[in-house]
């Protein structure tokens, strides 16, 4: 009999099997892989047929604009110097699609992993679509 934590585990495990069962990336249309961690986001796109990442971002870089830096373009709908994580997920996501783009990737599959299609996985979606990449 497992542990708590190890149950817990387990169902995290099997939740995502569960979702990457279907999805399968490929070199044309690669898979787009979100982790959140308690502080972090991070996304990969991933070519499952040759087992490797094309590229990567995380919000470990993402600096809110500071007032009066006519970065505000970035934030849409946001008063200057302010963010929060919605914002810097939809961050993660455009910074990828642009990466992706700038390596002649159009299109990927979007790969919740355990996660639920809501908030901070829905906003890096929506920051990738928004960056010009078809999920």
């Amino acid at each position: 009999m497992p542990s708590p934590t190890q149950a817990k585990h387990i169902r995290r495990q099997r939740r995502a099997r569960r979702v990457r069962r279907r999805i399968r990336g490929t070199t044309d249309r690669p898979r787009l892989s979100v982790f959140r961690s308690h502080r972090h986001i991070s996304v990969q796109l991933i070519d499952d047929a040759r087992g490797v990442t094309l590229t990567a971002v995380s919000d470990a870089g993402f600096r809110p604009p500071k007032p009066g830096s006519g970065r505000s373009a970035l934030l849409p709908g946001k008063p200057k110097g302010k963010s929060n994580r919605a914002d810097r997920a939809a961050w993660v996501g455009a910074r990828l699609a642009a990466q992706a783009i700038a390596r002649g990737i159009r299109a990927a599959r979007f790969d919740r992993g355990r996660y639920r299609y809501h908030g901070l996985v829905a906003a890096v979606a929506a920051g990738a679509r928004k960056g010009g990449l078809e999920v």
